[in-house]
């Protein structure tokens, strides 16, 4: 009874202590969300570096060096593309004409496109002051996912043995389903999505250029990145090219870049690439991953990108195995 009662003080001290701890460190949940579930991702490459004779200090430090060099590689073209062509940018918004004119049968919509730049103009200012004003919070969390990246690599058992020990013996099949979902769920974030976007940054470079667009690479590299954005993805490039085609009164480019880009650009890369690799996926259906995506994103900011798909697939496993539970009682019952 005393034993219980003990258990009991220890559960409740440690919801408060777990509740106070997310109170207090909110602005950094973020960060080492992140920071885990890139791990998740990493640990069999670390694995894979001790086998070839490394030590584990070693390993975990070059897996994190890779996931530096990872979020460079997605972040840094994008950016460099913003900052190489901005003045290609303000060339093509000063050649859009002040007002747009909609007509759908007999009714027209005029547009005021000058209004619609200086509110854009304004927006770009505001994000930019406030970029510069975040940069040394943004420097102190990349540390500190640094940090966590790499001891969660060179110590990748003892969490998992923390709660192994918590949690009775019986329900270590359910953890050990759980944590092979996440796995593969990340995977298939991370992985299988910067494949994706990679081969789309290649083929849209190959049709861009090959149209005679003069920023194709600049449009490549903005395809990729929107790769990562489920259902609408690369295609939103392919359509705003064939917009600005038709304001500038090129009607028969606007309808080869619609029809070459959507199934080059849109639809190829992802019939070619997410085969080959969904093998070591958990084989969400994309209409949930939206799901997950969506929600995670309009809840969570940033992190709902992997937050929403993470908690949709766990809960489609949980339903896998509520099934599979009934699945015996029912036929001892018939």
């Amino acid at each position: 009874m005393r034993s219980r009662q003990r258990t009991y003080v220890l559960g409740g001290l440690f919801v408060a202590t777990v509740l106070l701890a997310t109170w207090l460190l909110s602005s950094v949940l973020a960060t080492v969300f992140f920071a885990i579930t890139v791990a998740y991702v990493l640990y069999p490459l670390s694995e894979r570096l001790v086998d070839r004779g490394l030590s584990k200090r070693v390993a975990a430090m070059l897996s994190t060096v890779v996931a530096f060099l990872a979020g460079t590689a997605i972040t840094l073209p994008l950016v460099g593309v913003l900052y190489v062509r901005r003045r290609d940018l303000f060339v093509f918004l000063q050649q859009l004409p002040e007002t747009l004119t909609l007509r759908v049968g007999e009714f027209a919509y005029p547009i005021n496109v000058a209004d619609i730049l200086l509110a854009l103009r304004g927006i770009v200012q505001g994000f930019a002051v406030t970029l510069a004003t975040l940069m040394p919070i943004l420097a102190l969390k990349a540390v500190l996912f640094a940090i966590l990246v790499y001891a969660i690599l060179w110590r990748p058992a003892a969490p998992k043995h923390e709660i192994y020990e918590l949690i009775p013996r019986r329900y270590h099949d359910i953890l050990d389903r759980l944590h092979r979902r996440l796995r593969s769920t990340l995977y298939a974030i991370y992985v299988l999505q910067a494949a994706t976007a990679f081969g789309t940054f290649l083929m849209a470079w190959a049709v861009f250029a090959t149209l005679g667009y003069q920023s194709a690479f600049a449009l490549a590299v903005v395809a990729g990145i929107l790769q990562f954005v489920p259902v609408v993805g690369p295609s939103v490039v392919v359509l705003a090219i064939a917009a600005a085609d038709v304001v500038a009164g090129d009607v028969v480019g606007a309808v080869l870049v619609t029809v070459v880009g959507l199934v080059l650009v849109g639809f190829l890369p992802d019939a070619v690439i997410r085969p080959r690799l969904a093998r070591y996926t958990a084989g969400m259906p994309a209409s949930l991953y939206f799901v997950g995506f969506t929600g995670g994103v309009l809840s969570l900011g940033l992190v709902g990108f992997i937050a929403g798909p993470v908690v949709v697939a766990l809960l489609i496993e949980l339903i896998h195995l509520l099934t599979e539970d009934r699945s015996p009682t029912q036929q001892q019952l018939s």
